[in-house]
């Protein structure tokens, strides 16, 4: 399953150039020396590694707990049909909701320190900003990070959401380059591709946990990591 993270990655950049479009297009990064204005963008986009890889560990380490509990099958079908619910759900009735006002102040406290780090050029902001930038909101994230929960590992959670933010890093890099040509026209004709996607790996994950004895898509049975890794003693 871990190549959805990658191909969900690919699909949901054209989500995040609207949504942190922006941000790439102000980076402080070098205009005039292009060797360093590249080591600049994969600096930052280091930065956003950093913060999905942090999320996948925290996700992973709650993923655990459900292997333990034996119902990571059950999970694997309850994490497809929230996939698919968020894609089908038009996005205003989820804005009814104000998830993130639990946890307010200190997303306040995270975009004020994104801003600060814009007025500095070095490889340390760049990097900061990235990671700041990962762990800002993200209706896309939540959804990898659904994905990264029903992994088979902590590892594999990790792995999960580091192959996610890596599928968003080519379309986010020539955002910096061709930033002229994403209109806005452009970025709400290609976002429509995005809920068929979801639903698509969210169909995928509850195959996973129907135990249909299809290799690669709907194994008979789910190996725990746990009892593999006890095995090998």
């Amino acid at each position: 399953m871990l190549y959805t993270a990658l191909i969900f990655g690919l699909v949901s950049s054209l989500h995040c150039v609207g949504m942190c479009g922006p941000i790439a297009m102000m980076l402080p990064v070098d205009r005039s020396n292009e060797t360093k204005r590249v080591l600049q963008i994969l600096t930052y986009h280091l930065g956003k590694l950093s913060a999905y890889g942090s999320l996948g560990l925290v996700f992973g380490i709650l993923g655990k707990g459900f292997f333990l509990a034996g119902i990571q099958q059950q999970l694997s079908i309850t994490v497809g049909i929230f996939m698919i619910a968020v894609a089908i759900i038009p996005e205003k009735e989820f804005a009814k909701y104000n998830f993130s006002k639990p946890i307010y102040k200190i997303i306040s406290k995270v975009k004020s320190s994104l801003g600060n780090q814009f007025k500095k050029k070095s490889f340390q902001s760049l990097f900061t900003i990235g990671l700041l930038n990962g762990f800002l909101p993200c209706g896309m994230v939540y959804v990898a990070l659904f994905g990264a929960l029903a992994m088979n590992s902590i590892q594999m959670s990790v792995l999960y959401m580091i192959l996610f933010g890596i599928g968003t890093i080519p379309l986010m890099s020539i955002v910096v380059y061709l930033s002229n040509i994403v209109t806005v026209s452009f970025r709400s004709k290609i976002q429509r591709i995005i809920p068929f996607v979801a639903v698509f790996i969210g169909l995928l994950f509850i195959l996973r946990g129907l135990n249909l004895n299809i290799p690669y898509i709907s194994p008979g049975t789910i190996d725990l990591f746990v009892q593999s890794e006890a095995n090998c003693h």
